[in-house]
């Protein structure tokens, strides 16, 4: 019984450390030559009803955002669901 409420507390433990990375990390900032994108995870996983997959192909964890897989992955993405696609929609300067 002591193991298993220590298992649980363990994995409360780390259940609220994911939450909180989570939760920090939702606003990404890529520095791109024509203005920079500014990215807020939860309004992309609200829009695209929670289907990772996605963005995250290769599974769950952080992405290596290249200019080209951006542009491939977000650009066609923001096409096929209407969202706006032009470059100035998504760079800022």
């Amino acid at each position: 019984m002591k193991r298993l409420i220590a298992g649980l507390a363990a994995a409360a433990v780390v259940a609220a450390a994911v939450y909180a990375f989570a939760a920090a990390a939702d606003v990404y900032t890529y520095e791109a030559r024509n203005g920079n994108v500014t990215f807020t995870h939860q309004a992309h996983v609200d829009y695209v009803g929670g289907d990772c997959l996605k963005c995250h192909a290769e599974g769950p964890g952080p992405i290596d955002v290249t200019k080209d897989w951006a542009h491939d992955t977000c650009t066609g993405c923001h096409k096929e669901m209407g969202a706006p696609a032009r470059c100035n929609d998504c760079h800022k300067r």
